[in-house]
């Protein structure tokens, strides 16, 4: 057994889980071996990434710098993104720059550098097989052991802790089954290649949101021969809600806010705010795509075509073509576009965060819904049985509201993780084997 008695097992090493390292990192600096919190994080790919497959060269965070890893929690951290900027002599550039959002490309460098500094507590292409419970002489479980396989070689960590950060999972209509010419935006960057030097006809992207504006806008402006389809149940793209006071439901009180809230009222607020981040775009690049349209127009060469209004009912692939089935939302009739692609841009699904913990999940508590129940220090309320500590870096939208999966509240979000675990680590001592 490698590194017996941990206080955290994290799984996944994404920004939120990387984000519980470096604050993890910050504890522990001065700290004697005895005040310490022991971790180990497990990440399936074989190194630090997040939505490669989306890092377009002129994409643009939607979220403000100063929302990194650190700043919120600790402004004078040594990992911030400032400390970044200087590291790679840019500060004086970005702060002439005058924007609040850093490159998509360059804020996924910050992470990478941030991580690289924290690679002792993480295991790279390391695949979770696993959660096993250790039980007290009383019968309670005290402790799991995680079972990995790294590089073709079995490690069982045992933690009194777990921290779940697996993530999103990509979401594509129903049905519809990716292949060589049907992507997920997930994967743009990556299939890309494929199409270069082909010369394609027709691309059909569907989708209303942030990745589908910008999948339609890379590809009209790659394939310069190629018809654009974008394909939408809306008049038009709708832009995003920005505005100063709309932005405070990102704010870390709007969590207190959220948790206590009766359910209709956290229904409510989910439906009034939803517009500042799922299915909306960028005004600039709502204006972007309407010039390049319009544009069209005048020299009476479309290639931009908006079908608005109308929804995406089959998907026939084949080996020479992919043919997409459009009804109109307002005729009711189809249209069938024989495409070299379908580019789907249709969002994620939170996969279970319990569907690793094998017979452990039967102690994990969920509401009506079948939805975890989460403690406001995002532990999952479980049986009294389960004293091990199970906590959630996503999934919990619907207890802590919209900024459960975003970059927003990460900083605040793990510095109370770690305020938990370290409040709690008086538990008794771990059973041996």
């Amino acid at each position: 057994m490698s590194e017996p008695e941990l206080d955290v097992v994290g799984i996944g090493f994404g920004p939120s889980n990387l984000a519980m390292a470096i604050a993890v990192s910050e504890h522990n600096s001065g700290r004697g071996p005895d005040a310490r919190v022991r971790t180990r994080f497990l990440e399936r790919q074989a190194g630090f990434g997040w939505h490669r497959g989306m890092l377009l060269d002129d994409a643009t965070m939607q979220v403000s710098f100063l929302k990194d890893l650190v700043t919120l929690r600790n402004p004078t951290s040594e990992f911030t993104f400032l400390r970044y900027l200087h590291s790679q002599d840019r500060l004086i550039d970005f702060i002439n720059h005058k924007n609040l959002f850093p490159l998509r490309v360059e804020f996924h460098d910050y992470f990478a550098w941030a991580a690289a500094q924290v690679d002792d507590q993480v295991t790279y292409d390391a695949e979770v097989l696993s959660v096993t419970p250790v039980a007290s002489p009383g019968g309670d479980v005290v402790a799991v052991d995680v079972l990995s396989r790294h590089g073709g070689q079995l490690s069982t960590h045992r933690a009194r802790n777990l921290v779940i950060g697996t993530g999103l999972r990509p979401r594509l209509p129903e049905g519809v089954t990716a292949s060589d010419r049907i992507w997920h935006t997930s994967d743009l960057l990556h299939n890309l290649p494929k199409l270069r030097g082909t010369e394609p006809r027709r691309i059909v992207v569907v989708g209303a949101g942030q990745s589908a504006a910008e999948a339609v806008a890379t590809l009209h402006r790659e394939f310069p021969t190629a018809e654009i389809c974008a394909v939408f149940s809306r008049y038009g793209y709708s832009p995003a809600d920005d505005s100063s006071f709309a932005n405070r439901i990102f704010d870390p009180a709007a969590v207190d806010d959220f948790y206590v809230a009766p359910e209709d009222v956290k229904r409510q607020l989910m439906g009034y705010h939803a517009n500042t981040n799922y299915s909306v775009v960028d005004m600039d690049l709502i204006d972007d795509l309407y010039r390049r349209a319009y544009q069209e127009k005048v020299l009476g060469k479309q290639r931009l075509r908006m079908l608005n209004v109308s929804r995406l009912t089959e998907v026939a692939d084949g080996p020479d073509q992919v043919v997409a089935s459009v009804r109109s939302l307002v005729t009711g009739e189809t249209q069938r576009l024989a495409a070299d692609v379908v580019v789907c841009a249709t969002g994620y699904h939170q996969a279970d965060p319990y569907a690793i913990l094998g017979e452990l999940a039967d102690l994990c508590h969920r509401d009506e819904l079948g939805r975890p129940r989460v403690e406001r220090d995002y532990r999952a309320a479980t049986d009294p049985r389960l004293r091990v500590g199970i906590y959630l870096q996503g999934g919990t939208e619907h207890t802590h509201g919209i900024t459960s999966a975003l970059l927003s509240n990460t900083a605040i979000r793990v510095g109370e993780i770690l305020d938990s675990v370290v409040t709690r680590r008086s538990a008794p001592a771990l059973v041996s084997v």
